[in-house]
Protein backbone atom coordinates (compact mmCIF):
# COMPACT_ATOMS: atom_id res chain seq x y z
CA UNK A 1 0.00 0.00 0.00
CA UNK A 2 1.13 3.17 -0.87
CA UNK A 3 1.88 6.87 1.05
CA UNK A 4 -1.34 8.72 -0.90
CA UNK A 5 -3.65 5.54 -0.66
CA UNK A 6 -3.17 5.56 3.17
CA UNK A 7 -4.39 9.01 2.77
CA UNK A 8 -6.88 8.89 0.97
CA UNK A 9 -8.34 6.20 3.23
CA UNK A 10 -7.53 7.89 6.43
CA UNK A 11 -9.72 11.01 5.06
CA UNK A 12 -12.38 8.79 4.23
CA UNK A 13 -12.40 7.39 7.64
CA UNK A 14 -11.80 10.67 8.96
CA UNK A 15 -15.15 12.22 7.11
CA UNK A 16 -16.71 8.98 8.09
CA UNK A 17 -16.30 9.81 11.37
CA UNK A 18 -16.91 13.65 11.21
CA UNK A 19 -20.19 13.47 9.76
CA UNK A 20 -21.38 10.90 12.20
CA UNK A 21 -20.58 13.00 14.83
CA UNK A 22 -22.33 16.02 13.20
CA UNK A 23 -25.47 13.44 13.32
CA UNK A 24 -24.81 12.65 16.94
CA UNK A 25 -24.28 15.92 18.06
CA UNK A 26 -26.49 18.62 16.29
CA UNK A 27 -28.80 16.05 15.13
CA UNK A 28 -29.78 14.69 18.53
CA UNK A 29 -29.36 18.48 19.98
CA UNK A 30 -32.05 19.28 17.36
CA UNK A 31 -33.85 15.87 17.89
CA UNK A 32 -34.32 16.11 21.11
CA UNK A 33 -35.55 19.48 20.89
CA UNK A 34 -38.43 18.51 18.73
CA UNK A 35 -39.34 15.75 20.77
CA UNK A 36 -39.15 18.36 23.61
CA UNK A 37 -41.44 20.60 21.92
CA UNK A 38 -44.14 17.80 20.53
CA UNK A 39 -44.37 16.48 23.36
CA UNK A 40 -45.13 19.45 25.41
CA UNK A 41 -47.56 20.75 23.29
CA UNK A 42 -49.71 17.19 23.13
CA UNK A 43 -49.34 15.82 26.74
CA UNK A 44 -52.65 15.85 28.34
CA UNK A 45 -51.32 17.90 31.48
CA UNK A 46 -51.13 21.10 32.84
CA UNK A 47 -48.28 23.40 30.82
CA UNK A 48 -45.65 23.40 33.44
CA UNK A 49 -45.97 19.45 34.35
CA UNK A 50 -45.87 18.68 30.25
CA UNK A 51 -43.06 20.72 29.89
CA UNK A 52 -41.23 19.34 32.87
CA UNK A 53 -41.95 15.86 31.48
CA UNK A 54 -41.28 16.35 27.88
CA UNK A 55 -38.02 17.72 28.68
CA UNK A 56 -37.13 14.52 30.95
CA UNK A 57 -37.91 12.11 27.90
CA UNK A 58 -36.01 14.22 25.93
CA UNK A 59 -33.25 13.97 27.92
CA UNK A 60 -33.47 10.07 26.86
CA UNK A 61 -34.06 10.28 23.15
CA UNK A 62 -30.54 12.40 22.66
CA UNK A 63 -28.57 9.53 23.51
CA UNK A 64 -30.56 7.43 21.74
CA UNK A 65 -29.73 9.11 18.49
CA UNK A 66 -25.94 9.57 18.99
CA UNK A 67 -26.46 5.87 19.55
CA UNK A 68 -28.06 5.19 16.47
CA UNK A 69 -26.11 7.92 14.70
CA UNK A 70 -22.87 5.97 15.31
CA UNK A 71 -24.42 2.35 14.44
CA UNK A 72 -25.86 2.62 10.90
CA UNK A 73 -24.36 1.58 8.26
CA UNK A 74 -22.77 4.92 6.85
CA UNK A 75 -22.31 8.30 7.09
CA UNK A 76 -25.37 9.36 4.89
CA UNK A 77 -27.45 6.91 6.66
CA UNK A 78 -26.88 8.27 9.85
CA UNK A 79 -27.44 12.25 8.64
CA UNK A 80 -30.75 10.91 6.62
CA UNK A 81 -31.97 9.15 9.37
CA UNK A 82 -31.79 11.94 12.07
CA UNK A 83 -32.51 14.48 9.52
CA UNK A 84 -35.84 12.27 8.47
CA UNK A 85 -36.89 12.00 12.29
CA UNK A 86 -36.61 15.65 12.88
CA UNK A 87 -38.56 16.64 10.12
CA UNK A 88 -40.81 14.14 11.43
CA UNK A 89 -41.25 15.83 14.26
CA UNK A 90 -41.06 19.24 13.28
CA UNK A 91 -44.17 18.30 11.19
CA UNK A 92 -45.81 16.93 14.61
CA UNK A 93 -44.97 19.85 16.77
CA UNK A 94 -46.22 22.77 13.96
CA UNK A 95 -49.86 20.42 13.19
CA UNK A 96 -50.58 20.53 17.12
CA UNK A 97 -50.44 23.84 17.24
CA UNK A 98 -49.42 26.49 19.97
CA UNK A 99 -50.19 25.10 23.56
CA UNK A 100 -53.10 26.33 25.37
Amino acid sequence: MTTGARRSIGWRYRGNVALRVLAGTLGAYLVMALTAALLARTLPMSRVEAVTVATMIAYLVAPAVTIWAFLASGPWRALGGVAGVAGLLAIGAWAAGQPA
